[in-house]
Order: structure tokens, then C-alpha cells, then sequence
């Protein structure tokens, strides 16, 4: 797998758009809780605002605390997935194509989020995943995009690991 600096650099703000418009078009155009199946049995498009953590962690939090730990916490994880990113682009060497990849992958969804938390004060979520009667919590394209980029970073450090 190749990418070029310049493709990689573009994902950034490709996954941040495609989360901003996905988020900006639910919040539209679908009413709170409205199901609309997609795959039925499966999947399905949801109207959900998340105004904690993944599996909506600290929604409860008083306003001060969830804004303080939920912005404080994702603006530290953006910013030291960002000093990675940058030094894997100054030194590809020190990654390889699919670390870098996963790393842009992150931090686009990362600021997809951060964006919303600063500004909204909680999180779109539309993605339903579920099967008879489990059920994944509600997610977004921010929250795809990361989950791509962390199992594709643990499978990096994997076949790395292995081959040393």
C-alpha cells in the first residue's frame, strides 16, 4: 500500500467533512429516535445526540465536568495524534504506509468530534448496528474512522512484532 504525503494529508479533512455534512444532514433531516432501517435486521439510521463519551460515559457529568474532561481529554489525544502523524511524515520510515494511514484516519475523526464537543456541546450519532436483540451503541463517521485507524494500527504494531 502507497500513499503519498499529500493524499495522506487530504484524508484529514476528507473524514472531518464527510462527518461534518453526515452529522448536519441527520440532524436535518431525521427527527430524535426516528428509525430508519437501512439493512433491516442490521443496520439502521438513528437520530441520537451523545453528550458524553463512548458508550456515553460521563452524559450525565455536570456541564462543567464533561466539558472540561471530554474537551480536555480529546484535545490532548488529537494533539499527540497530530505530533505523531507530523513525525511520520518527516520520517516514513519510522511507519509504515498502513501506520500512516491509521494515524490520519484517527486524527480526522478525532477532530470531527472535538469540533462538535467545543462547539455543540455533545456529538451526533446516527449509525445503528444490531443483530436480533444486541445491539452496538450509536455511532458516527468520526467514530468509524478512528475505529478503523486503531484496529489498523494494532494490526500494524502486530505484523511488525512478528517479523522482528
Amino acid at each position: 500500500m502507497t500513499l503519498n504525503k499529500t493524499a495522506l494529508i487530504g484524508l484529514i479533512p476528507g473524514v472531518f467533512a464527510l462527518d461534518w455534512i453526515s452529522k448536519r444532514y441527520v440532524e436535518k433531516h431525521v427527527s430524535f429516535w426516528d428509525t430508519y432501517a437501512v439493512i433491516p435486521g442490521l443496520f439502521s439510521i438513528v437520530h441520537a445526540q451523545n453528550r458524553g463519551t463512548a458508550f456515553s460515559l460521563l452524559a450525565d457529568a455536570p456541564d462543567t465536568v464533561r466539558a472540561l474532561v471530554l474537551i480536555g481529554m480529546s484535545g490532548v489525544v488529537t494533539l499527540v495524534v497530530a505530533w505523531m502523524f507530523r513525525g511520520a511524515l518527516r520520517r516514513p520510515e519510522t511507519y509504515t504506509a498502513a501506520g500512516r494511514l491509521a494515524l490520519a484516519l484517527v486524527l480526522g475523526g478525532a477532530l470531527g468530534n472535538l469540533y462538535d464537543r467545543i462547539l455543540r456541546g455533545s456529538v451526533t450519532d446516527f449509525l445503528l448496528l444490531y443483530w436480533r436483540d444486541w445491539q452496538w451503541p450509536v455511532f458516527n463517521v468520526a467514530d468509524s474512522a478512528i475505529s478503523v485507524g486503531a484496529v489498523l494500527l494494532l494490526i500494524d504494531l502486530w505484523r511488525q512484532k512478528e517479523t522482528a
